[in-house]
């Protein structure tokens, strides 16, 4: 959808007579059917003169198209400005403009990300030649018209306030910069240089025609790509129900129509597959040519998949196919055909950096999309602002007029195949009363570590075989390192460890050196390892035997819990049961990160001891850390530094 479209002579006109912003806004309104802040009114009026400067050279032809504010397919976000026009060779070509008010930004660790003061604070945002690069992706991918008539997309960004500083334009960023070249404030004549390239002769607007009205369907390119991805990778091979699961949600989703809206829920704990058949549903339905993505709350796993399927294709492109589930508040009934979304439990009501957004994301989903599985598994809910149930899916279903189907994935492929060992820790954790009292005959490797030391010692050394070994962490300690990196978040007698986060973003959990950093709940739940180590902070405690948890002990900077002191004026038993239960739910979905094996360390010497209690009735073979003499000191931040 294009909000302002004109040719270049109409909008040098309107630019001149000084009433451009109030003819976008008019259209703005016309077109997505709501009006927009003060700030972007201004925006426009300030940027469009600059590139009102630029266009005003003869070489660029009088009747190329000029198109502002395009609303990408698929998405709510939107394009600054579109120049169309053919090159020397009657080709077609558009030049796709990011338009940007900052005039000064901040360098961070993460690739293609960038610091600025953007909506009333400094935040990390991507890199504008990544965000105008990736938004040339999603056309070429999803554009039909783009794909067949041969339409040439060429993206840069244009900073028209920024005063070059090597912070925009440094190495850090240079392979986006040379995909999407970025413009600063002195550069408005190298800006029309690189227009000249490629827009030679006008076109009276006849491509911006094109692109509006193309198709949305994933290009064969993208589908075939994803599809080499996966082939021959035993990580997403199918097995026993995951296939069903599968085929049951194929066959729906052919069935699916605007007038015939289906919904598979489908449950399964830790380790059961659902991310397995969430990807190899997002692999095949693409590759039907439907239009489709995979959905989660939680960026961490989005951003690993994107990691692990990254080949031949870039990552953007892969990225494209990855949503978050606020995405979806302002789309129109049925644009996709299917919308899968894995850790379904994760969902929250608002959308939007203040949660102001939007009114459901359950029902913006079902809304959204002809068909939508939910996998969802309702214990590991680990936040007030979840609301992923079971019984609030099937009720939007039914308010929107859709079929509910349910499917369930049992068998456990986490935790060595072993349903017992869930149920151990159901019991042990005091979630719910189970038969399985002790670990005896069930082939999982649960330990307890006499130190946090020792711990992160015996997982970096496991982590030497596959890179699939990590440490975790309730979120208890302060993230201190987020500012100064040279301090250490998590020290606990002699150990120190800093928290993951600000290293490798929400994939930290496949970088080969994240090993010496510790995790948290925010990025590792939804993916799974061989070994976990994790550390029980002084929010769950044990005494006399009952496990007690205590809010309060959580990190100031953890989103969790946020709110929890309002809900406990207006009901402090509903509130403290309610906090009790997301405690337990994220050490629970900790200690079931690893397939093959779990370690612990409480910060508690009463909770050490109650787990080991928990131990002892298995006659196990010793315990491997009862092996290593007390008082033993392995420096880890020597061996990290090294």
């Amino acid at each position: 959808m294009i909000v302002y479209s004109k040719t270049k002579k109409e909008f040098l006109s309107d630019v001149l007579g000084g009433d451009i912003d109030d003819k976008i806004h008019t259209s703005f309104v016309r077109e997505l059917g709501h009006s927009t802040s003060e700030a972007e009114k201004r925006s426009w009026r300030n940027s469009m003169q600059y590139m009102s400067n630029v266009m005003n050279d003869t070489e660029i032809p009088n009747n190329a198209g000029v198109a502002i504010e395009y609303k990408i397919p698929l998405t709510s976000n939107r394009i600054d400005f579109i120049l169309t026009g053919t090159n020397e060779n009657s080709e077609s070509m558009v030049v796709v403009i990011e338009l940007k008010q900052w005039d000064k930004s901040e360098i961070t660790p993460l690739d293609g990300i960038v610091r600025t003061y953007v909506g009333g604070g400094n935040r990390e945002v991507t890199h504008p030649s990544y965000q105008v690069y990736s938004y040339v992706n999603l056309i070429e991918d999803y554009n039909e018209n783009v794909q067949e008539n041969n339409i040439t997309l060429k993206p840069c960004a244009y900073l028209h306030n920024y005063t070059p500083d090597n912070v925009i334009t440094n190495d850090f960023y240079k392979e986006h910069i040379k995909k999407a070249p970025v413009f600063l404030k002195p550069d408005a004549v190298k800006l029309q240089d690189f227009i000249k390239q490629f827009i030679k002769h006008g076109d009276n607007k006849k491509i911006l025609y094109e692109i509006e009205n193309g198709k949305i369907r994933p290009s064969k390119a993208l589908a075939d790509s994803l599809s080499s991805m996966l082939k021959g990778n035993q990580e997403f091979t199918l097995i026993d129900d995951q296939k069903v699961v599968y085929e049951k949600a194929l066959q729906l989703a052919k069935e699916s129509t605007e007038t015939n809206k289906n919904v598979l829920i489908v449950e399964g704990g830790p380790g059961t597959g659902k991310s397995v058949v969430a990807i190899n549903l997002l692999s095949e339905l693409t590759s039907r040519r439907d239009v489709t993505q995979y959905v989660t709350k939680n960026s961490a796993p989005r951003e690993v998949y994107q990691v692990k399927l990254t080949g031949e294709f870039t990552k953007k492109r892969i990225a494209n196919l990855f949503q978050p589930s606020s995405a979806f508040y302002n789309t129109k009934p049925n644009t996709f055909d299917s919308l899968i979304v894995d850790e379904a439990h994760r969902l929250n009501a608002k959308s939007g950096l203040f949660s102001n957004l939007g009114v459901n994301q359950i029902k913006e989903i079902i809304s959204s999309s002809k068909f939508s599985i939910f996998f969802i598994d309702e214990d590991q809910r680990v936040t007030l602002k979840d609301i992923g149930e079971k019984s609030s899916i099937v009720d939007w279903a039914h308010s929107l007029g859709a079929k509910v189907h349910n499917a369930e994935l049992a068998s456990q492929f986490r935790c060595n195949g072993s349903d017992g060992y869930l149920s151990w820790l159901d019991n042990t954790l005091q979630i719910k009363n189970t038969a399985n009292k002790t670990l005896m005959d069930i082939d999982f490797d649960f330990q307890i570590a006499q130190s946090a030391t020792l711990l992160h010692q015996t997982i970096i050394k496991r982590n030497t075989i596959n890179n699939k070994s990590r440490m975790v962490a309730g979120y208890c300690w302060k993230w201190i390192s987020k500012k100064e990196a040279n301090l250490k978040d998590i020290v606990i007698d002699n150990y120190k460890a800093r928290w993951n986060l600000a290293s490798h973003g929400q994939a930290w959990i496949v970088q080969p050196d994240s090993v010496n950093e510790v995790g948290c709940i925010h990025t590792c739940q939804g993916l799974e390892l061989d070994y976990v180590g994790v550390i029980i902070g002084p929010d769950m405690i044990v005494r006399n035997g009952k496990i007690i948890t205590d809010a309060s002990k959580r990190a100031p900077s953890d989103q969790s819990l946020k709110g929890i002191k309002k809900k406990q004026k207006e009901n402090k038993d509903e509130a403290n049961a309610l906090a009790d239960m997301i405690i337990k739910n994220t050490y629970r979905t900790l200690m079931t990160r690893g397939m093959k094996g779990c370690y612990i360390y409480s910060v508690d010497k009463e909770t050490q001891e109650y787990f080991r209690n928990q131990l002892r009735p298995t006659n196990k073979k010793n315990n491997y850390f009862d092996n290593i003499p007390d008082g033993i000191s392995l420096n880890i931040d020597e061996k990290n530094e090294r």
